[in-house]
């Protein structure tokens, strides 16, 4: 065999931040501070949202779900992150990689599905009004965070088996801060172009069908709300729909970015660059976009808020 003096790789030493090494713990207080307060708000909106029934409507039922979502794809990378800034030898053993990978992908892939889950429900919400309630009961909504599931969990397994199903015998250095797929697929030995291609593929697939999805659902919203007569139920209308448009602008702007760029153009600071905003920066910000400047929930918060100070005295 070519390979068979070589050594098999069992571990991958991330070197994300190498070129930073001055700086690391400045990074390791910065991003503790930002993964905290994170954690925090996706706790504070989750736990207002089960709390409050006002809020128990299939809108505040999908934020829910995707402030888990976000919490969680956020636990896979940046507690091992934070380690690791600090930490001399900053490895992670070839199994680890590979479920971390699995894990994030799963997490990121159902994340955009879920996103096209709530183009979805905005739609019937300003197009059907009169039906909302039975279009989008509940039992329809448990249905399509599980189809979005569904669909991250093939999309991932293929995607990770595929990669790891791979020979690894020349170098471990990965040149990120976690195991994705791109920098993963450098480290190979050999890697046929049917493999990237499916995994172009698939990658397309997380991307662009939901995208699609949005797309359909708001030319419809577009056309529904500048039927409204009047200028402020026109701008009623439509302040639903910003906070999800923004997100939804952030998240496949950073995921085309780093995943649907030719590989001639691949970037090892620049794709480190856009994940830390991907996988730290977004998760803080789309609570704030979605919650925190949405009136109804501040309501809700301030009325939880008060019921906890009651119970507690």
């Amino acid at each position: 065999m070519e390979w068979a003096n070589e050594t098999l790789v069992t571990e991958f030493v991330f070197l994300g931040f190498s070129s930073l090494a001055g700086l690391q713990r400045l990074l390791f207080a910065v991003f503790l501070l930002v993964y905290l307060f994170m954690l925090g708000t996706n706790a504070i909106i989750v736990s207002t949202i089960v709390l409050d029934r006002a809020l128990h409507t299939p809108m505040y039922f999908f934020l829910g779900v995707l402030s888990c979502s976000e919490t969680c794809y956020t636990f896979v990378i940046v507690p091992k992150m934070l380690v690791d800034l600090l930490a001399q030898k900053k490895t992670i053993s070839f199994l680890g990689c590979a479920i971390q990978m699995f894990s994030f992908l799963f997490l990121i892939c159902s994340h955009s599905f879920l996103l096209a889950a709530m183009g979805y429900d905005r739609y019937v919400a300003i197009c059907n009004p009169l039906r909302y309630t039975v279009l989008m009961g509940f039992g329809v909504c448990v249905g399509l965070v599980a189809a979005a599931c569904a669909c991250g969990f093939i999309i991932s397994l293929v995607t990770t088996s595929m990669i790891f199903h791979l020979p690894f015998h020349s170098s471990n250095q990965l040149h990120h801060f976690f195991c994705d797929v791109s920098p993963v697929l450098k480290l190979a030995s050999h890697h046929s172009y049917l493999s990237q291609l499916v995994i172009f593929v698939l990658g397309v697939f997380v991307l662009v069908i939901p995208l699609l999805l949005i797309l359909v659902s708001y030319v419809l919203i577009i056309s529904a709300i500048l039927k409204i007569p009047s200028s402020v139920g026109r701008y009623k209308a439509f302040s639903t729909c910003a906070s999800h448009l923004i997100v939804v602008t952030v998240h496949y702007g950073c995921a085309s970015f780093i995943y649907l760029r030719p590989k001639s153009n691949y970037s090892s600071s620049q794709d480190t660059l856009i994940s830390v905003s991907y996988t730290i920066l977004t998760p803080l910000f789309n609570p704030m976009i979605y919650s925190l400047r949405n009136k109804e929930f501040k309501s809700a918060l301030q009325r939880a808020m008060i019921h906890t100070s009651y119970s507690i005295n």
